[in-house]
């Protein structure tokens, strides 16, 4: 492949995208470009990290694995993310699992030389601390959201957060990834999902879930889901804008809101 078309495949990340030419040039020759299955465990909890990855169009979940076999999102990475990045900062341990809920293709790096890049690149240490910050943002959101919106909001939150993470009309989410990246029952998504539909907001096939009314599914989310949005957007003004919604998605937005209890 030639060193352009690495370079824009490479740059389908966000925070590669928002280096300056000098900077990307210095650290490209250490990217290799990765394929990240669906179910792949990139980390387990405590394992030393030893490369971190710039996601395309994958989408890869932080987990805590609880006692009883139960897991519960922490953080959720996309084309806007580095993960292992932060984890990596003092101890090199991964915090929990890493996993891939979507499937895709990340910019992968050894950890070594993006430390190289932070002690050497100026530019490149403030995309990567400013990122930092907006992760922390994103993750002490969540937190409040678990704690106090409902599963139909949440719901709502997690497909438009995707949505803007695949740039796909249908976005390839199941009931049991749902589930997984909410941290309840698969037969409470299917639920949610089902009611969403009746509400003309999403349309439902085959381990996909496709956005017929985006300006109703955002009212119905919580604010949580445009809390995060504008944190990268602040942050990160150069590397974090959100795709348009397609032909298919903007549509005249339902007329009744009921919800699910």
């Amino acid at each position: 492949m030639k060193n352009g078309a690495k370079a824009a495949i490479h740059r389908r990340n966000r925070l590669l995208a928002a280096l300056e030419p000098d900077d990307y040039s210095w650290l490209e020759p250490h990217l290799e470009i990765v394929d990240l299955p669906r179910g792949k465990v990139i980390y387990q909890s405590g394992e030393t990290i030893r490369h971190t990855y710039f996601p395309h169009d994958a989408v890869v979940s932080l987990v805590t694995v609880l006692q009883n076999g139960g897991s519960v999102e922490m953080a959720v990475f996309g084309k806007e993310s580095v993960l292992g990045f932060v984890s990596a900062l003092v101890t090199r341990q991964s915090f929990g699992r890493y996993i891939t809920q979507i499937s895709g293709k990340a910019s992968r790096v050894a950890l070594d030389r993006l430390s190289d890049a932070i002690d050497q690149r100026p530019k490149i240490r403030r995309v990567l601390f400013r990122y930092t910050e907006a992760l922390l943002a994103q993750t002490l959101q969540t937190v409040a959201c678990n704690a106090v919106h409902g599963v139909e909001a949440r719901c709502c939150r997690a497909i438009l957060s995707t949505h803007d993470r695949t740039d796909k009309d249908d976005i390839p989410l199941t009931h049991e990834t749902l589930a997984e990246m909410l941290g309840v029952q698969r037969s409470t998504v299917s639920s949610v999902t089902s009611a969403l539909q009746r509400m003309g907001l999403i349309s439902q096939g085959r381990g996909t879930i496709r956005i017929t009314d985006r300006a109703g599914l955002e009212e119905t989310a919580c604010e949580c889901y445009h809390a995060i949005h504008q944190s990268f957007e602040r942050l990160l003004p150069a590397g974090h804008k959100r795709t348009e919604p397609s032909a298919s998605s903007r549509l005249t937005p339902a007329k009744h809101r009921n919800t699910v209890a």
